[in-house]
């Protein structure tokens, strides 16, 4: 419920393992299939020196290859004291060019949150700031999302993340499994975890992969403040 490496959906997967956290491939699709269809094809790229930001990278050159996108140019950041690398932090150095795009990789997410609004061009920031791809947001007003908010937001005093609809999903998934199959063996629980199709309030009836067990779902682009 907690780990979007791609990986874990491939070569380190186990069978038994089921993923209801969107992965990073999953994540950076949606954003590219919102740019297609806002007709932003030319996207510069920021990529952080943060464990793990180089393969996310690749996970979202790989998007934008699949949607026919246009990467303009990748450019590496760094937060740093050291004067001599001062320019890998300048939100005005980086982002000259001609983009219609900026796509921000950076798991920390200390420079992605202080990018919009510094870019060189008036442009949109996606990705790890500004526009993100997201398994929830509190703001979601359809399909009987708000109701599974407010009733989060009752009993822990505090708005319904992302996390907590993916643990929230995972707990009715192991109940209706268990109800499915009160009796076991293990191998019918197993079955029945495997093939129930899953009502997380999003309007669609969702089911795991066979393949790499992750839970196909749509997913919500959000600035923070709303969904898109």
């Amino acid at each position: 419920i907690g780990e979007a490496a791609d990986r874990l959906r491939g070569r380190d997967g186990r069978k038994t393992l089921w993923h209801l956290l969107p992965s990073e491939r999953m994540r950076a699709d949606a954003i590219g299939q919102w740019l297609v269809a806002r007709k932003w094809p030319n996207v510069l790229m920021l990529v952080g020196s943060g464990p793990g930001d180089g393969e996310r990278a690749a996970v979202a050159q790989a998007a934008l290859k699949r949607y026919g996108l246009n990467l303009v140019a990748q450019k590496p950041f760094r937060l740093s004291a050291d004067p001599r690398e001062r320019e890998l932090a300048n939100p005005r150095l980086l982002t000259q060019g001609d983009y219609d795009v900026v796509w921000v990789v950076d798991s920390d997410g200390e420079f992605g949150v202080s990018l919009p609004y510094r870019t060189v061009l008036p442009r949109p920031v996606v990705g790890d700031a500004g526009l993100a791809a997201l398994a929830w947001h509190p703001q979601f007003e359809r399909f009987g999302a708000p109701q599974v908010s407010r009733r989060f937001a009752r009993a822990t005093n505090r708005p319904m993340a992302a996390h907590d609809w993916v643990s929230w999903l995972a707990g009715k998934a192991l109940a209706a499994a268990a109800v499915a199959a009160p009796k076991g063996p293990a191998a019918a629980f197993a079955k029945a975890l495997a093939e129930q199709e899953l009502d997380g309030s999003k309007g669609v009836a969702m089911t795991f992969r066979p393949w790499d067990g992750q839970l196909r779902q749509p997913l919500l682009l959000t600035d923070g403040q709303g969904v898109i």
